[in-house]
């Protein structure tokens, strides 16, 4: 009789079971979405070269986006979702598109709703043709050249400007400076690392430099990494140029500029486009005297802007520098963040959808309303800086300013 009472238990206690399993199945099928993504969380993909010859830059980009994830976290999450989390996974490209398409592949396996990153040209050509083969929303942080978001890839979203507007915004605005001078600046030479991304600008610059009254007088490519920049300054002192433009990575550019101070090569002006190191506080901590006077047109934050300043000390709190990385990082997953909340989903094509449809104006760079068009955020825009004594002042545009352009710099 006992056995015969606990084999019905047993046989009772299953069915019971497995009608309270049915219910609970049923119970999640009409549950809202919203509901059932309480606690969960959003896994976006940080993808940056924090190994190898750009790990500085990619480390400085991986901390903006963490500090920009721990933020909406701290904010309550996204509240489309339930207050869901956003989960970081992140990735190193080790320097090369190699790296970062092998990343890609092990975050589309992990789940990644969004990847936000890359920062060089050539990752990021490569990284986001591999995350199109699954469909996967791809925000570009920096990934200068144009071609990037040429390919009419439905998945790719730059948040910055590409080299076209920058060099068209430098060069508009070298003319400024040097009309307001009084056009002490006639000749130029260009000094560029070799990839895609300082060939293409040194294309762009031989191209519209003599339209504006400025004679190249020579152009000298170089690798990155590059160890000694003794023979290209020996050429710059050669043919004495009045300015020289730089476009080359943070290593790199240092080097060139702690180069020409030593050989006491000092042009009437050093005006980078998207100069690795100029707009760069640990360059002008470490060596003011060579960075002392640069110009650069390049990414940079709003100086008028609180948020932007919160962030700034915070950054420096936790002894970093304030670089362009930490920000259009930071910035990138803010976008991602608002597109979530407007798709209430983190389903790939209703985020793909929602961030081609982005108004964003949450910014701390001195950018419009987030537009894009061919995955270009048409909103974006370069500022000029330059470094003055101890500090680096915007000096254009004049609504974001907070410093007034030195130029020709003193000998």
């Amino acid at each position: 009789m006992s056995d015969q009472k606990n084999h019905f238990s047993r046989r009772q206690f299953l069915a019971t079971t497995a009608l309270g399993a049915m219910a609970t199945a049923t119970g999640a099928m009409s549950m809202p979405a919203v509901l059932r993504a309480q606690g969960s969380s959003v896994k976006i993909g940080v993808l940056q070269p924090v190994t190898g010859a750009l790990s500085y830059s990619g480390t400085q980009g991986r901390l903006g986006a963490m500090m920009a994830i721990e933020d909406i976290n701290k904010a309550g999450g996204v509240k489309a979702l339930g207050g869901a989390k956003i989960e970081a996974v992140a990735g190193d490209a080790q320097s090369t598109p190699a790296g970062g398409t092998a990343e890609v592949e092990k975050m589309n396996s992990a789940g990644v709703a969004c990847i936000v990153g890359g920062y060089a040209s050539a990752i990021c050509l490569a990284t986001t043709q591999a995350a199109a083969r699954y469909d996967l929303p791809y925000v570009v942080d920096v990934g200068v050249a144009d071609q990037i978001v040429k390919r009419g890839l439905k998945n790719t979203f730059r948040f910055g400007p590409g080299f076209g507007v920058i060099a068209n915004t430098a060069l508009e605005n070298l003319v400024k400076i040097n009309d307001a001078a009084g056009k002490p600046a006639k000749t130029v030479m260009i000094v560029h690392e070799d990839s895609l991304f300082g060939s293409g600008l040194a294309k762009l610059l031989n191209a519209q430099l003599p339209g504006k009254g400025f004679q190249v007088l020579e152009t000298i490519p170089h690798p990155t990494p590059t160890r000694d920049f003794n023979n290209v300054v020996l050429k710059i002192k050669a043919n004495n140029p009045d300015i020289v433009i730089p476009a080359n990575y943070y290593n790199e550019y240092v080097l060139l500029a702690r180069t020409m101070q030593q050989q006491q090569v000092r042009p009437k002006g050093i005006y980078s486009v998207l100069g690795g190191a100029a707009s760069s506080y640990k360059f002008v901590k470490e060596f003011p005297e060579a960075a002392n006077g640069i110009m650069d047109c390049n990414h940079w934050f709003n100086p008028l802007n609180a948020k932007a300043m919160d962030v700034k000390k915070r950054v420096e709190a936790q002894g970093q520098f304030y670089t362009y990385e930490v920000y259009m990082n930071y910035s990138c997953v803010g976008l991602v963040a608002d597109a979530l909340e407007r798709a209430g989903s983190a389903d790939r094509a209703k985020l793909t959808a929602a961030l081609a449809a982005s108004t964003w104006g949450g910014h701390i760079m001195p950018y419009g309303p987030t537009k894009f068009v061919d995955g270009q955020n048409t909103g974006a825009a370069p500022c000029n800086t330059q470094v003055q004594g101890n500090d680096i002042k915007v000096i254009l545009p004049s609504e974001f300013a907070n410093g007034k352009a030195m130029f020709p710099m003193k000998a």
